[in-house]
């Protein structure tokens, strides 16, 4: 038996300007993610945790941490993306147009803005890309966008291989 290669993710030469990646996979929220998320955060507003008080707001119930949807969104891309990042270099323009709720569920894209060879080193290029969350109801939720360096095709660092099991 052949053991096949997976999926290694795109090098800086793989993307062009103009191209959008649907990103694969949806994530639904649970009110535990959120009030975890918020805690670990150090994210002290009630609106996100205290049920109570959340009830009084004109959204009546707990937004999910603004700061969560980011990051899911984020990771959501991270396989059409940064899988070979070396670096991100910044999040811009963050909006949130939207309320995210526990129950919803997340779902993404992103369209490359830029491409260009870094300037100070030679293994990596710098992408620049726009990213888009949105809900089930095609609502859309986040848009920001992210600049990193990604290595060039022969650069990757070599991924840990575990070994093979006994048989």
């Amino acid at each position: 038996m052949a053991v096949k290669a997976g999926w290694t993710g795109r090098v800086y030469e793989d993307f062009e300007v103009g191209d959008i990646y649907h990103h694969p996979l949806g994530r639904t929220v649970l009110a535990a993610d959120n009030t975890w998320f918020t805690l670990l955060s150090m994210n002290t507003n009630p609106i996100h945790f205290d049920h109570a008080y959340a009830a009084k707001t004109e959204f009546g119930r707990p937004l999910v941490d603004s700061t969560f949807t980011l990051a899911v969104v984020t990771g959501q891309s991270v396989i059409d993306l940064s899988q070979n990042v070396m670096a991100n270099l910044g999040w811009d323009e963050v909006r949130l147009p939207n309320p995210v709720f526990a129950g919803d569920t997340i779902y993404s894209r992103s369209e490359v803005l830029s491409t260009r060879e870094s300037k100070s080193r030679s293994n990596v290029g710098i992408v620049s890309v726009k990213s888009t969350g949105f809900n089930q109801d095609g609502k859309i939720i986040i848009t920001f966008k992210r600049t990193f360096m990604v290595y060039k095709r022969g650069h990757v660092p070599p991924k840990f291989r575990p070994p093979e099991p006994e048989a």
